[in-house]
């Protein structure tokens, strides 16, 4: 279909080539210059229907748009899942937009889509990369690992997810860069979502000297720690000595809270701890060095 398809525009090309080829030789230059005419008036009418078509389209392309996001937000449709959809809609709608064009200005549909065919199956190849990402991108909102909004780490990478398009998915870090993160790799890769549970556990590592007694630290722990007043009662907070260093014993302090209270509660045991510690007068060992210096045969010779 696709040969009998160039094998026809070659021979239209060819027929009018002839033709015109004729009118010279035979010094029709008025039939000539008719036939220009002629095809410059067909061609401005079929360019002025194309144009017409294409800004009538695009118009109606937008009220869809339009209408198809008020259907999506009138649903609650997760904001991720959104952008996806609108981009496929898109697509899918100029696709068609200029199937139209092209079969109304006089083009066969049988053998556009015979070329569309031809044209994708090269194009496929040359960019199956982003074939995956699309494919990654599918799978995303089917298996939903994360939504619009949540703060995710992956691919060695972390920020809060703001949309999941055709082949990327959008991320802004804590320091408002934006990421992009190819969705085929996103997708086979581990996820790690921050915000998929209503409550996290903050941990906080305390160092003191050898020789501190273990129970005044857990005492003075607790007691920080039972204070806060966003800190949940249920789990109960957690301090215990976990590990003994070459210089220090570690203490870890571990409290449930809600996950919007996370990094509140965090900073603020941290600043507690390290205040109640020195107001108690507990070492917090820190590295140092030490250095001996010894003096040379000449100097003790003087």
């Amino acid at each position: 279909m696709l040969l009998n398809t160039f094998v026809s525009a070659d021979s239209a090309v060819v027929k009018t080539g002839g033709k015109v080829a004729e009118m010279i030789k035979d010094g029709r230059f008025e039939d000539l210059g008719q036939h220009f005419i002629t095809w410059g008036i067909d061609f401005t009418g079929k360019l002025a229907v194309a144009l017409v078509i294409f800004f009538v389209g695009k118009w109606i392309i937008g009220k869809i748009r339009k209408l198809a996001d008020k259907i999506m937000s009138r649903r609650q449709m997760d904001i991720a899942l959104k952008g996806f959809l609108k981009n496929l809609l898109d697509i899918f709608l100029f696709i068609l937009l200029i199937i139209l064009i092209i079969n109304v200005v006089g083009t066969q549909t049988v053998s556009l889509a015979a070329l569309i065919a031809s044209a994708g199956l090269a194009i496929g190849l040359a960019v199956k990369d982003n074939l995956a990402n699309f494919a990654g991108g599918v799978m995303l909102l089917f298996n939903k690992p994360f939504k619009g909004g949540d703060y995710i780490e992956a691919q060695n990478l972390a920020g809060t997810v703001q949309s999941i398009g055709i082949l990327y998915t959008m991320l802004i870090t804590a320091d408002n860069k934006t990421i992009y993160i190819p969705n085929g790799p996103l997708s086979t890769g581990n996820i790690t979502n921050y915000n998929s549970q209503a409550t996290r556990r903050v941990d906080i590592t305390v160092s003191v000297g050898y020789g501190t007694d273990v129970e005044v630290v857990k005492k003075l722990l607790l007691d920080i720690a039972k204070a806060h007043p966003l800190m949940l009662k249920n789990p109960e907070p957690f301090a215990r000595m976990t590990k003994m260093n070459e210089g220090s014993i570690d203490f870890s302090l571990r409290v449930w809270v809600n996950l919007n209270d996370y990094w509140n509660v965090t900073n603020d045991l941290t600043e507690e701890v390290y205040k109640e510690i020195n107001a108690r007068g507990l070492i917090i060992p820190f590295r140092q060095m030490t250095v001996h210096l010894t003096n040379s045969p000449e100097q003790n010779a003087n």
